[in-house]
């Protein structure tokens, strides 16, 4: 698919994004509408699942091509890719495997997403100590920030590639470098930007990433990554007949763990759900990720530059208007803030116009409007959303 033939092909768009056709969807940091592609792939399944068993030659093609895939988008080798979801189940495999000791620490951010927050806080119990991050702007994580956090006893380091309420991208590579410098290794939560902007895991560990957001897969299917070399280090914490070897489905009186990723998948896998997100990533990588990328940053500039002589200010505006601010720290979630408009009301209309948007509220109970668009959004839906914020009484 070409990005510029979709941009332009109304009829095309909204063939390929059925949802484009009935309203303006604004909300891919919350959960996809499905495009067109990943519906026809689960749809597949589904049929020839009616006519015999829903394992099949056809459906291991497309889960092994689905690793593959998954693979190319992180750089890394199919090899190294579990299918699993949610995210918060990678992110749990990681803190459960980990072979902690009373008195490690693990630095983490308290204003994450819940998903990579309370598997490191609920590591007090076996003597972990989490140390949560204190930036001065929400979400900004650098790695000046990380380092002074960092003790001898720090083991782990789990961030969010991009934060969830305020859009920051953080220098995945500068941190992960840095941190295996000093010997410690490095968590990612990468739903925010996986499929969005380009991800690399040569200075990661461990990453998990749902597909309902940016992937533009179905919920509930996912990737989990794990270096190679940390197969034998991380511990699979769930077991069962598909990733503990069981000839003839005849359990072993001693464990061994399949080669590979493989290891950390228990039991039966989320088909339907690989299916239809191995479509998406298969079309994701067809557009290309750094065409995608540059297309939501233009987006971002575009929504900004007719919501701000509104009123509407970003929740991290100071910092975006400062000239320390960089596109490779920006990401498509604009979260809005305004001084007079009640933003629980503005939502409602938003909602009522057919504008799929999220409300969220930071931890001080300041509501926020966050807006998401994924590259199909064109310039005049962005437009009609302006108009509707400019007036948003009914």
């Amino acid at each position: 698919m070409n990005l510029d033939e979709l941009l332009f092909d109304e009829e095309l768009r909204r063939r390929e994004f059925p949802v484009a056709a009935n309203r303006i969807f604004m909300a891919h940091a919350a959960v996809t509408a499905l495009p067109r592609v990943a519906v026809e792939a689960m749809r597949d399944f589904a049929e020839r699942g009616a006519q015999d068993s829903q394992e099949n030659e056809w459906v291991w093609a497309k889960v092994a091509a689905a690793r593959r895939a998954a693979a190319r988008l992180l750089g890394c080798d199919a090899r190294e890719i579990a299918l699993l979801g949610p995210t918060a189940l990678g992110l749990n495999l990681v803190a459960n495997g980990f072979p902690w000791k009373a008195g490690d620490e693990v630095i983490y951010y308290r204003d994450d997403y819940p998903a990579n927050v309370y598997p490191w806080t609920s590591l007090a119990e076996r003597g972990v100590k989490a140390i949560s991050l204190a930036p001065e702007t929400p979400g900004r994580i650098t790695w000046d920030l990380v380092e002074a956090a960092i003790t001898s006893r720090t083991r782990l380091v789990a961030l969010a590639s991009c934060s969830f309420l305020s859009g920051y991208r953080i220098d995945v590579d500068q941190i992960g470098k840095n941190l295996h410098e000093r010997g410690i290794l490095f968590s990612l939560d990468a739903i925010q930007t996986l499929g969005a902007f380009p991800v690399s895991t040569e200075h990661v560990d461990f990453l998990s990433a749902d597909s309902h957001k940016w992937l533009l897969g179905p919920v509930g299917a996912g990737i989990f990554y794990v270096k190679a070399a940390h197969h034998d280090f991380l511990k699979p914490t769930l077991l069962g007949s598909w990733n503990v070897v069981s000839p003839q489905f005849i359990a072993q009186d001693r464990i061994a763990y399949y080669e590979g990723a493989r290891r950390y998948e228990p039991g039966s896998l989320n088909l339907p759900g690989i299916v239809g997100m191995h479509a998406a990533m298969e079309m994701i990588l067809d557009i290309g990720v750094e065409a995608i990328s540059e297309r939501l940053l233009e987006l971002r500039r575009t929504f900004l530059a007719k919501v701000r002589p509104l009123g509407y200010r970003l929740y991290i505006e100071d910092w975006d208007s400062s000239g320390a601010a960089s596109d490779g720290e920006r990401s498509c979630i604009i979260s809005l803030t305004h001084p007079q408009h009640d933003l629980k009301a503005v939502a409602q209309r938003l909602r009522e116009a057919n504008v799929s948007i999220s409300l969220r509220q930071n931890r001080n109970g300041d509501s926020l409007l966050r807006f998401s668009p994924h590259f199909y959004a064109t310039r005049g839906e962005t437009e009609r959303v302006a108009a509707i914020l400019r007036d948003p009484t009914p």
